[in-house]
């Protein structure tokens, strides 16, 4: 599985230069003069710990929790007060974890956040069905969170049983979210578990709409080798056959394709941490993604909270991108909106898509892949699907060995991809 991320790296960079990660860190981050920066939060607690999540989290204790909050608060204002005037951001998001955990230090953590930055695009934050109540949900909207996300993943009881969650109190959730209104509500789930069919999924996405989202998030099952599940991934054709059809069928129904696995019943309900040029992440695991550079904060809590306390950031590993690495690493997550505009790639790189990958957006035409219209190039269906593809050979070979080994490993000497 490596051989084909490898030998796509090697060609898209021209180099066989691997993706080296060292242990370093930077005290000083140059993100002042970064544009369209984004910033994410990392809250990595969680009631019950579901054995198909590869994201970074512990068991949720008060004492615990409220440690890590103090050094989050710091490690703000360490890199906050790093730009002379406020910066402004498009958006703040709140993942996990289970962020509702924490919600009595949200508001808290957002006035941090808003002495040194200027949010203009929102916040989101990330909820368990099981968090989804009036008094959540208001204390939220009063912190100053404009979207949210439900982790649904089914609301059928035989695939709840298969992810080891229970059964979604469907009607609590409506009158909840009825009562406390938010400018988007996302409801993840889950596609290409065993045995999953369309009706399946349509059953998900229209109960979603009619309990109150105006936004869907449908992702693939991923097996990460680091992770006890011990559910089985669906077949390629298998897939490829699913999520033609939930994209056909979200497309016939009026909604928005805002990504490869996102669509909204509204134009302006848009919930996406990922599709940014630069951003800034703070807490353990999250990771910042800056102009020449990515770093990822260390996984472990404790380690994380002694470098804060230290006054020292919490890197755990940083890679210094060659200018083809950086032009990679800014299509394969500007593509995961199905689009890449050709005049953005050029302000940001100073050169045009055309003299840098010209050949290579040529074949995917030929194939089918993609479409160009005035100088925006479009995945297909076909295009999609293969995006998605490529992606799982993506987490696999990098994501999960990577993770699997900062799981392990506070502070890894170097990790080579």
């Amino acid at each position: 599985m490596s051989i084909i991320t490898s030998l796509t790296r090697m060609w898209l960079t021209r180099s066989v230069q691997s993706f080296k990660f060292r242990n370093e860190y930077d005290q000083q981050l140059p993100f002042a003069e970064c544009d369209n920066l984004g910033l994410y939060i990392h809250i990595p607690f969680c009631k019950s710990l579901c054995n198909f999540c590869p994201y970074c989290k512990v068991q949720f204790s008060t004492e615990l929790c409220n440690k890590y909050i103090d050094a989050l608060i710091r490690e703000i204002h360490l890199v906050g007060r790093q730009s002379p005037v406020k910066k402004t951001v498009t958006s703040l998001y709140f993942g996990g974890g289970t962020p509702a955990l924490a919600v009595s230090h949200i508001q808290e953590i957002i006035s941090a956040v808003r002495e040194h930055f200027i949010i203009t695009e929102g916040i989101g934050l990330e909820l368990h069905p099981d968090n989804v109540t009036p008094d959540i949900l208001q204390s939220l909207k009063d912190a100053g969170v404009t979207k949210i996300s439900i982790g649904v993943q089914s609301f059928s009881s035989k695939f709840q049983n298969i992810l080891g969650r229970k059964t979604v109190e469907e009607n609590t959730l409506k009158s909840a979210l009825a009562e406390v209104p938010f400018e988007t509500v996302s409801m993840d789930f889950i596609f290409a578990l065993p045995n999953q069919t369309f009706e399946d999924l349509k059953a998900d996405i229209d109960k979603a709409f009619l309990l109150g989202a105006n936004h869907i998030a449908i992702y693939p099952f991923i097996d990460f080798t680091f992770t006890s599940s011990s559910v089985i991934s669906m077949p390629k054709k298998e897939k490829r056959k699913l999520l033609d059809a939930i994209t056909c069928y979200c497309i016939q129904k009026g909604y928005t394709r805002s990504s490869i696995w996102t669509f909204s019943s509204e134009t302006n309900a848009k919930y996406s941490s990922m599709t940014r040029d630069n951003f800034l992440g703070f807490g353990c695991s999250s990771t910042t993604l800056l102009r020449e550079q990515f770093k990822i904060n260390t996984f472990d809590i404790e380690s994380y909270c002694s470098r804060i306390m230290n006054d020292k950031l919490p890197t755990s590993l940083t890679i210094r991108f060659t200018k083809r690495q950086r032009m990679i690493y800014w299509l394969f997550w500007t593509a995961y909106s199905t689009r890449i505009n050709a005049n953005d790639f050029e302000s940001f790189f100073g050169t045009s898509l055309k003299k840098m990958y010209g050949f290579e957006l040529r074949i995917a035409q030929l194939l089918g892949f993609v479409t160009k219209k005035n100088n925006i190039y479009e995945m297909t269906l076909k295009g999609a699907f293969y995006y998605h593809y490529y992606e799982n050979f993506y987490t696999l070979s990098y994501i999960d060995k990577m993770w699997g080994i900062m799981r392990k490993d506070a502070f890894p000497t170097s990790i080579k991809l």
